[in-house]
């Protein structure tokens, strides 16, 4: 149905958001050990470890011949609960997505700060990720720090975030300025 996300919450059906609205796909409420179950199956065992520790964790999962999906797992009023955001295998191109080209004069500015910033599901990730795939060449070197990493692209340098190593966003940042970068993508802005 081209649905944007998946929510499984305990005590209410799973349900998909198409065109902004969320839709239940059964009948079925789950219990609590339905999204524990599910939620667990989705895990590493790294990440069963962060979640269990921290009672959230985000990663992305990439099934085969599914595709490619975020997933936010977390604990609500005692019980497991799990969002799965769909991810486009190809990144769209500033053109396809009737973009502005100041965009790419935008992200080139020297020693410029630019923010993407909107509401979920309004199409950051895809904006800021089109108007980099537009500027990475050989000549432009595009790195990103992210957590975790959304859309996988060959020709951007990508750092995943590690806490388990303390490679949070900042450590990240720190590490690729020593590669002469010309474009440093920081996914979120936490602190």
């Amino acid at each position: 149905r081209n649905g944007s996300d998946l929510f499984l919450t305990a005590d209410f059906p799973p349900a998909i958001k198409v065109d902004g609205k969320i839709t239940k796909v059964s009948p079925q409420a789950l219990t609590g050990q339905h999204t524990m179950a599910l939620t667990r199956a989705v895990m590493n065992d790294k990440q069963a470890a962060e979640f269990e520790r921290s009672k959230e964790c985000n990663f992305a999962i990439s099934p085969t011949g599914i595709g490619r999906f975020r997933v936010n797992a977390f604990v609500q009023q005692g019980h497991v609960g799990l969002v799965m955001r769909t991810i486009p295998a190809l990144i769209p191109t500033i053109d396809s997505l009737g973009l502005p080209q100041v965009l790419k004069e935008v992200a080139m500015t020297k020693r410029g700060l630019t923010i993407f910033v909107g509401a979920t599901g309004s199409g950051k990730t895809t904006t800021l990720y089109s108007t980099l795939k537009s500027l990475a060449t050989p000549e432009v070197n595009v790195c990103t720090v992210e957590d975790p990493i959304e859309m996988v692209e060959g020709t951007f340098n990508q750092m995943q975030v590690n806490h388990g190593i303390n490679l949070n966003f900042s450590a990240g940042v720190r590490a690729l300025m020593r590669q002469d970068p010309d474009i440093i993508m920081v996914g979120e802005i936490r602190d």
